[in-house]
């Protein structure tokens, strides 16, 4: 049994290599031979290793085996952890060496140097005590003289230079040993044994049958070995060169420092402190603001400027010292500019600009009389919101504000914002932390009284990251954002002189405590006249402007403005109305690049020409033209439109069916509305068994949008009523109001937005709850005038209205 030392063995055998020349031939080889197993260890063929050995039994070994022909079978044990190997815990195949030097050392241990002679198989174990031997047979190695051979020898003897050259444990002797070999057999048993690999790899080449494979198999090692020792060697450079460059930079600043000593100048350090002292003194900040700068500042100062601690603190600084703590652009307060300019910049909004002049005049009285603003907490910023659908200019309205109080405007948008750190910045603790939109855009409109518009406000999210409406909270409140405290920041900063304007398609959306803090401002969508003012002040100036072009090219008619309103846009606002003028404008502009010289008039022909077939078409009369047809009105996000309410019957057992993906509600007022008419079949003329033998189905065309609310009730009870009685609704009417099952109109929201819809849409009369007739002095006079209005209490009202003669049965309830 044999114990072995890896390293030491390794380094000597290594030693024993480079100084030993190619070994002479053997003797014979008998067939049977001691065997001595090894512990992680594998002796090549033509190799010399020296061997340590301790144990009683391989040491009678080794003293018999000296004093007889000197030859002994040297095989590798499975596992190292076996103190005595016995037969089957070593591998098959091993090598027959021969002991050329025999020391006994102080320990009483022995110390041998062999030397491999032949490659050998076990065939059977002849023996056990004292110690193992085998019957063997000698195995040669396949040795081929080819092209293929020679190319593997030369390549391994390359790889095998570069390794050494890498590896600090190979002496540079053997490849001196290497070159020096002339057969590939011997080169590979060199590379195997000078080559830290595992007992596995080491079997594997010895137990290959033939050279070639030995040397496919050493120089796809030696390949892998390469590639990590190179990378690593890269690795190792790369760190290195960082090392020595910072150790440069440093000498070179603690150089520069000694020199600029010298001179009697400051370092760069102290220079870079001074300068944020002297910015801290000009900000002119609150107190605790300039406390929490200067203790920053003196961490600064014992920081070193190689610390990560040490740019944070001067991007905080930079960001403290920057803001507008004292700075305010707003200029004297004209009233009358003031109207100018929001007459100028936006058709109408009587409502919107009035609220707004009032709030200018107290601020100018307040200035006038020189009272101070700051000390009296009643006078505060309004936070006004502008609620309306899209395209009526809530936008631009804040911006006509900002210029009409000389002030710098700025604008966030919060749709789609799911982050609560969006508003009050991140903590200095994260990298990469700054602070939140509010103070960034108080920072570029570099004033503390900006015109702040929050767009959206109606569209904020909220989930795992926080709840930014709840954020907002402190921000739109005049009590609280006195002391805004960003996370970032951490010091107060007062947004009192801030003018926030928000903005929203609807009201609903809105978390109570946050509509709570703003005064609510309607902007209701424009009629036909006010658009075509609007687009003759303000939509083609613009739109010619921006496709270059001049009065002498284009001019809008009338009638060419009002087609592009009712055949091809449906909207509240004139968003769309100002795409249809652009179109018409890129039109006119290609004519006029090719050369034309007459200027081009757009009247209804040119506009047909120029956007295509019409989009929207008023089909009114042909909807209600048959018994069942009934025209109501609706509210949506974009202003009111029309709704067809369809009703048909067929033979059943008095079942209702209501289509058109509509809400529950709405289901509910059609289930109201069939019963309703039920229970007053005989007193409006209807045969009373006529439920009980027929299906009826309501259907509210466009089934693909949603559709919800309670005033379709009396559009239904009269469609219902149209069907049964076998009598159409007047075409030129529309209608809107919630019923009850006593047959009561009870008043809807949106009366102004459902109106308008009824106008655009050509018709004259609407049928509106009594409750509603306030609602009426919200409309222009224009459209009273051209419209007219019937207020009914109960149903049968309406159904009188609705219904040609001849009247209806009944009394009124």
């Amino acid at each position: 049994m044999s114990e072995n030392e890896n390293d030491e063995a390794r380094i000597e055998a290594t030693e024993a290599r480079a100084a030993t020349p190619e070994p002479e031939e053997g003797p014979a080889i008998p067939n049977e031979l001691p065997i001595l197993p090894l512990k992680d260890l594998v002796v090549f063929p033509l190799t010399v290793v020296p061997l340590a050995v301790g144990q009683d039994r391989s040491m009678r070994l080794v003293d018999d085996v000296v004093v007889g022909n000197r030859l002994v079978g040297l095989v590798a044990q499975h596992s190292a952890e076996i103190e005595q190997a016995m037969p089957g815990q070593t591998f098959e195949v091993g090598t027959a060496a021969i002991v050329h030097k025999l020391l006994k050392v102080p320990d009483g241990t022995l110390r041998l140097a062999v030397q491999g002679v032949e490659r050998i198989r076990i065939v059977e174990w002849t023996q056990e005590q004292p110690y193992l031997k085998a019957r063997i047979e000698v195995i040669p190695d396949e040795e081929e003289d080819s092209v293929e051979v020679q190319a593997l020898f030369k390549n391994a003897l390359n790889q095998f230079e570069r390794l050494v050259a890498l590896v600090p444990y190979l002496p540079d002797e053997l490849v001196t040993t290497a070159i020096n070999i002339t057969e590939p057999r011997q080169l590979a048993y060199l590379i195997a044994t000078s080559l830290r690999m595992s007992l596995e790899d080491r079997q594997a080449i010895l137990e290959i049958d033939s050279v070639r494979g030995k040397l496919e198999k050493l120089t796809s090692f030696l390949a892998h070995e390469l590639e990590v020792l190179e990378l690593g060697k890269k690795i190792q450079s790369e760190v290195q060169e960082e090392l020595q460059k910072n150790q440069r930079e440093y000498f070179l600043r603690e150089q520069l420092k000694a020199i600029q000593r010298e001179l009697g100048e400051g370092d760069e350090q102290a220079t870079e402190i001074n300068e944020y002292r002297q910015k801290i003194e000009d900000a002119h900040m609150p107190e605790e603001a300039e406390v929490e700068a200067k203790r920053e500042l003196d961490r600064l100062a014992k920081m070193p400027t190689q610390a990560a601690e040490y740019s944070v603190i001067k991007t905080y600084l930079d960001w403290i010292t920057s803001l507008p703590w004292n700075t305010s652009t707003g200029q004297e307060i004209d009233i009358k500019r003031a109207q100018e300019i929001l007459d100028e910049d936006h058709y109408d909004l009587e409502e919107v600009k009035a609220r707004i002049l009032e709030y200018l005049a107290v601020r100018k009285l307040r200035q006038d009389r020189g009272e101070d603003e700051e000390a009296d907490t009643a006078m505060r910023e309004p936070i006004l919101c502008f609620v309306g659908p899209p395209g009526v200019g809530k936008t631009s309205l804040g911006q006509s504000i900002a210029r009409a109080l000389g002030r710098h405007f700025t604008r966030m948008s919060l749709g789609g914002m799911r982050d609560e750190a969006e508003i009050r910045g991140h903590r200095r603790t994260y990298i990469g932390a700054m602070p939140g939109r509010i103070i960034q855009a108080i920072k570029r409109a570099q004033a503390n009284d900006p015109v702040f518009m929050l767009d959206e406000v109606d569209k904020i999210g909220a989930d795992w990251r926080g709840d930014p409406s709840s954020a907002l909270l402190e921000v739109l409140d005049p009590e609280q954002n006195r002391d805004f405290r960003d996370h970032y920041l951490d010091v107060p900063f007062n947004l009192r002189k801030v003018m926030f304007i928000t903005t929203a398609n609807l009201l609903d959306p809105i978390p109570p405590a946050l509509k709570d803090r703003m005064e609510i401002l309607r902007l209701p969508g424009y009629i036909e006249d006010e658009k075509l003012h609007i687009a003759k002040n303000h939509l083609i100036p613009k739109q010619l402007r921006a496709h270059s072009l001049s009065a002498d090219d284009i001019v809008f008619s009338d009638d060419g403005l009002l087609t592009i309103i009712r055949d091809y846009t449906r909207e509240a606002g004139v968003r769309n109305l100002e795409r249809e003028i652009a179109t018409v404008c890129r039109k006119v502009a290609k004519s006029v690049a090719e050369g034309q010289t007459e200027k081009t008039e757009i009247t209804v022909d040119k506009v047909r020409e120029f956007l295509g077939k019409p989009k929207f078409y008023s089909e009114i009369a042909e909807a209600t033209d048959r018994p069942g047809v009934a025209t109501g009105l609706t509210w949506t996000p974009v202003g009111g439109d029309i709704i067809f309410i369809e009703a048909t019957k067929m033979p059943g057992k008095k079942q209702l069916t209501v289509t058109g993906q509509l809400g529950d509600v709405m289901k509910e007022s059609a289930q109201a509305a069939l019963s309703y008419v039920r229970s007053r079949a005989e007193s409006l003329g209807i045969d009373p068994e006529f439920f009980e033998k027929t299906d009826v189905h309501i259907h509210v065309p466009a089934g693909a949008i949603p559709k919800d609310g309670p005033s379709a009730g009396v559009t239904i009870v009269t469609a219902l009523t149209s069907l049964m009685l076998d009598r159409p609704v007047r075409s030129d009417l529309a209608m809107t109001g919630e019923i009850t099952l006593r047959g009561r109109v009870l008043p809807v929201g949106g009366i102004r937005e459902k109106v308008l819809a009824a106008h655009r849409a050509g018709l004259k009369t609407v049928i509106l709850p009594k409750r509603n007739e306030v609602d009426l002095d919200e409309l222009t006079p224009e459209v009273r005038e051209d419209m007219h209005f019937i207020l009914v209490e109960n149903i049968d009202e309406a159904l009188k209205a609705a219904l040609p003669e001849p009247a209806l049965a009944g009394k009124e309830v």
